[in-house]
């Protein structure tokens, strides 16, 4: 019986098939976490999502900003881009169950006997735990109820990118999805710098927000995704990067919570 968090799969499904091979996982025994953005970029988008969607129920699957991106345009929020690959569940037979099923995912998933807290990007580094859950289930909440439509179409931007309490309305909204799904780097203010999707940065103000010295989950054990520059490495206790950049040609990687110990799979570009 054991519990494996898995990296960003992007509709890389053959992958996905074989790391699940590697890590010999029976649906009857094991659960798995996935650090979003199941879809996109990859060549098996809907596959994936269709077959990630029906394994069991303690599966879980935290929303990502691909996933994100292929609700918003289920809704007509965004037209797809170039280099997007989920156009084809948009078209599917089954569009509307699986988007149904994936705007009901969360944005934070902790598992209190486990010790880990798993979200597609990280925790801002000035949230706690306690908070960073309750304001995950505050955004979860509108996304899932009567004014998703308009959600959808608000959540695009870079702004603002400070945390402030007092924030309110479509900015709070954009902010704690933007921190969940699209943060990578901030300064000690707390400021996000959503546009530099590398693995170091040139101004030296800014740090990964793993780094942040502050940081209020720094005793906390986090699994995130979203980062395929990282190739899976933080230097920083407690914090687990396993987006090893599939899609990108590199690996797929499965993370054994109780062990700790990786799996990986090797990709091919796409």
């Amino acid at each position: 019986m054991s519990t494996y968090a898995i990296g960003d799969v992007q509709g890389c499904f053959s992958q996905l098939e074989a790391l699940l091979e590697v890590i010999d996982y029976d649906r009857t025994r094991d659960t798995l976490w996935f650090t979003g953005d199941l879809i996109n970029r990859g060549p098996e988008s809907l596959r994936t999502l269709r077959f990630i969607s029906e394994l069991p129920e303690n599966t879980i699957c935290v929303l990502g900003n691909h996933d994100l991106t292929l609700l918003a345009a289920s809704v007509g929020a965004i037209l797809p881009q170039h280099g997007d690959t989920y156009e084809e569940i948009l078209h599917a037979p089954d569009q509307e169950l699986l988007v149904n099923w994936l705007i009901n995912r969360p944005l934070m998933h902790y598992d209190p006997q486990l010790q880990f807290a798993l979200c597609h990007a990280g925790i801002y580094p000035h949230w706690s735990l306690a908070q960073a859950q309750a304001l995950a289930e505050e955004a979860q909440t509108i996304l899932q109820g009567p004014h998703s439509f308009e959600a959808l179409h608000a959540m695009f931007g870079n702004h603002p990118n400070l945390w402030d309490p007092k924030l309110t309305g479509w900015d709070r909204f954009r902010f704690i999805v933007n921190a969940f799904t699209r943060m990578r780097f901030c300064d000690l203010n707390g400021t996000l710098d959503l546009s530099n999707k590398s693995e170091k940065t040139h101004e030296a103000r800014y740090l990964p927000w793993f780094s942040i010295p502050t940081r209020k989950t720094a005793q906390d054990k986090l699994i995130f995704g979203h980062w395929a520059a990282l190739q899976g490495k933080t230097e920083t206790q407690g914090a687990y990067a396993l987006d090893t950049g599939c899609v990108w040609g590199n690996a797929l990687t499965a993370m054994c919570l109780e062990t700790e110990q990786r799996f990986q799979v090797t990709c091919h570009p796409k």
